[in-house]
């Protein structure tokens, strides 16, 4: 890791998402030492092969992106001219093709590097990310891992003979971004005649889980990594979250919506005023004891007809909220939060990346019909993924003292509505760092967790999500001011609070507008 001092102009930095942003202090701006966009000598990474080096200069200004399965990114103005430079890797006689991007701003580079990870089945995005980080002075980098860019595909996993692709998902799992980390310092330093001063990775639940998984094994890629939603115990979620419609089909009783969005509202009804305030938001679901059972007998109205709500309901959202459970009644993982949408893991067939998950990777049959996994079926599928999949997927190891020694520092934050990757992986993991490593205090010192109330995954929900972690970050690592809270909006920014730094919890200070971070402090229960 490098603590060179930067020789280079104030710029505003962002997250993957359009937020509100903050600037740091710097002296003067690099510019690019090449007058044109060309390939640069690349050096292989260990047990890698360059097939190409390509360079495609950028014109900037205003970039539109295509929409994707989760969202449709806003047009990004003001963007400097770049020069994008692709790199091709492969591995052997494995006959892959990995290409990481590497985009360079042709003035305006403070001297950063931003490393930008991807969405479920995706391991990079080569769009709105990539050149939000140009706009905001870094070099960007991503990669696509040699697998496709689609989000929910997963037959790239599986060989032509029906066996997992070795290659591939190690290149997924782990390897590429990696790879993708020293590609882009190499092409960085080559392009603008000065080496990286600061690295830094940014990424939400795929890119969540990347950004852990570098800090485990590759502690000196990045001096801070922003990993949010993680899915760090990728082998125990992504079966975990298929729980909700095994359920359902095996208790042969479908909720309809209405009735599912009833459930929710009693929750948030019950534990709203933990924090010592109704808003519409439970704080902490996992402390939430509401009964479902409670709301038996009740009368809930579905467009245009009446429905009463049966034991036989209640029973279906005890078991989905209480979560995965062996054939014998043992827990084994988290379950949807009290106060989040029912809504994106009951719909049939059930949340995607799961079902692709069982699909591909556990039953190698892509026409594998989940909607039929019987409760031992369940933990069976359970079992396997983890035992086949958590060396190398896992991203959960919790020693992360290699890290520390390295000078690294990570933030996460995740959404206490989060349906998709339900935060209870990510607070478990937490303690699981805090017991190997020394206690909440000392694991402060390096890795900080914020819970936000009523965020969903990534964004979104009735809560504020941060509008500047990364900011935040750099500060961390280049200032040593570590972050007592993480300022948050909503959407619209009619909602503002400040996310308070694990175990620590936000409390309601008993006057002013609930809807106003200064009415709020954080507080140790």
């Amino acid at each position: 890791m490098r603590r060179k001092k930067l020789f280079l102009a104030a710029a505003p930095l962002a997250a993957l998402l359009p937020l509100v942003l903050t600037s740091v202090t710097q002296t003067a701006p690099a510019e690019a030492a090449a007058t044109s966009c060309a390939a640069v000598p690349v050096s292989a990474p260990d047990g890698a092969r360059i097939e190409s080096v390509r360079a495609e200069p950028k014109p900037g200004g205003t970039v539109t992106f295509p929409p994707t399965p989760f969202s449709a990114p806003a047009a990004i103005t003001d963007v400097p001219a770049y020069c994008e430079i692709t790199v091709t890797l492969t591995h052997g006689t494995a006959g892959d093709h990995v290409k990481v991007a590497v985009a360079l701003p042709r003035t305006g580079w403070t001297g950063r590097l931003q490393a930008v990870g991807g969405s479920a089945y995706t391991a990079g995005d080569f769009g709105a990310p990539l050149v939000q980080a140009v706009k905001d002075g870094y070099s960007g980098v991503t990669t696509d891992a040699g697998v496709p860019l689609t989000f929910l595909d997963t037959s790239w996993a599986l060989t032509p003979q029906g066996q997992i692709d070795k290659t591939l998902v190690t290149n997924f799992a782990t390897r590429s971004v990696h790879e993708a980390a020293l590609v882009g310092k190499d092409v960085t330093q080559k392009f603008y005649q000065r080496e990286v001063a600061y690295s830094y990775w940014n990424g939400c639940s795929t890119g969540g889980r990347q950004g852990y998984s570098e800090a485990q094994r590759y502690p000196g890629d990045f001096d801070g990594v922003l990993a949010n939603a993680p899915a760090v115990h990728w082998a125990e979620f992504a079966v975990a979250t298929l729980w909700p419609r095994v359920v359902m089909n095996q208790e042969k009783t479908f909720p309809a919506a209405c009735v599912f969005t009833a459930f929710q509202q009693a929750a948030i009804k019950a534990c709203d005023g933990r924090d010592g305030v109704t808003n519409g938001i439970v704080d902490r679901p996992d402390e939430c004891g509401y009964d479902p059972r409670s709301l038996i007998g009740t009368k809930v109205r579905c467009g245009d007809r009446e429905v009463t709500v049966t034991a036989a309901d209640a029973e279906v959202v005890r078991k989905i909220w209480a979560g995965p459970a062996d054939e014998h009644g043992r827990r084994l993982w988290a379950g949807l939060p009290k106060g989040a949408d029912f809504g994106p893991v009951t719909n049939a067939p059930g949340f995607p990346v799961a079902v692709g998950w069982v699909q591909t990777f556990l039953e190698k049959q892509p026409g594998f019909d989940t909607e039929k996994i019987t409760y031992r079926q369940f933990a069976d599928l359970f079992r396997q993924s983890v035992r086949e999949y958590d060396d190398v997927i896992g991203a959960s190891d919790p020693d992360l003292s290699a890290f520390r020694r390295a000078g690294g520092k990570l933030i996460s934050f995740v959404g206490s509505d989060d349906q998709l990757i339900p935060p209870g992986g990510t607070l478990q993991y937490r303690r699981e760092v805090e017991r190997e490593m020394g206690g909440p205090k000392r694991v402060n010192d390096f890795y900080r967790l914020f819970l936000a109330p009523g965020v969903a995954h990534c964004s979104g929900g009735a809560g504020a999500a941060p509008t500047n972690a990364l900011g935040a970050l750099v500060d961390w690592v280049e200032r040593g001011k570590a972050p007592s809270t993480l300022s948050a909006a909503n959407g619209d920014k009619t909602l503002t609070r400040d996310l308070c730094p694990y175990p620590q919890v936000s409390r309601y200070r008993g006057h002013g507008d609930p809807a106003v971070a200064t009415s709020y402090r954080c507080t140790g229960h």
